[in-house]
């Protein structure tokens, strides 16, 4: 695993295995074609519910995909650093979960 590699923009890289990097980019891809297809849908002055509940399936593939690389960096980032003796990555958990349950 290569959770600690330095990287220029955040300090910290990952190294993802072949099926997780392709299982994360087909869901990006597909929530981007939902957010083209929201687009369209109001560039066409489609309903307005129509358009909100395309919206909330985007945003629940949103929270699934956040889920997803949240349990990874759990499994991976989180519990090498432990090991490694970085506990300061259990704060890092922490106010990140913080984060996304606003």
């Amino acid at each position: 695993m290569e959770c600690g590699k330095e990287c220029a923009s955040c300090g910290k890289m990952k190294h993802r295995d072949e099926k997780e990097y392709k299982d994360l980019i087909h869901r990006l891809n597909r929530m981007e074609g939902q957010i083209r297809g929201i687009r369209s849908m109001v560039e066409e002055d489609r309903y307005c519910v129509d358009i909100l509940t395309q919206v909330q399936a985007v945003s629940s593939a949103l929270n699934a995909f956040s889920r997803t690389l949240l349990s990874s960096h759990i499994k991976t980032c989180v519990v090498e650093d432990i090991r490694e003796g970085r506990e300061e990555s259990v704060d890092e958990l922490c106010r990140t979960i913080q984060k996304l349950m606003k």
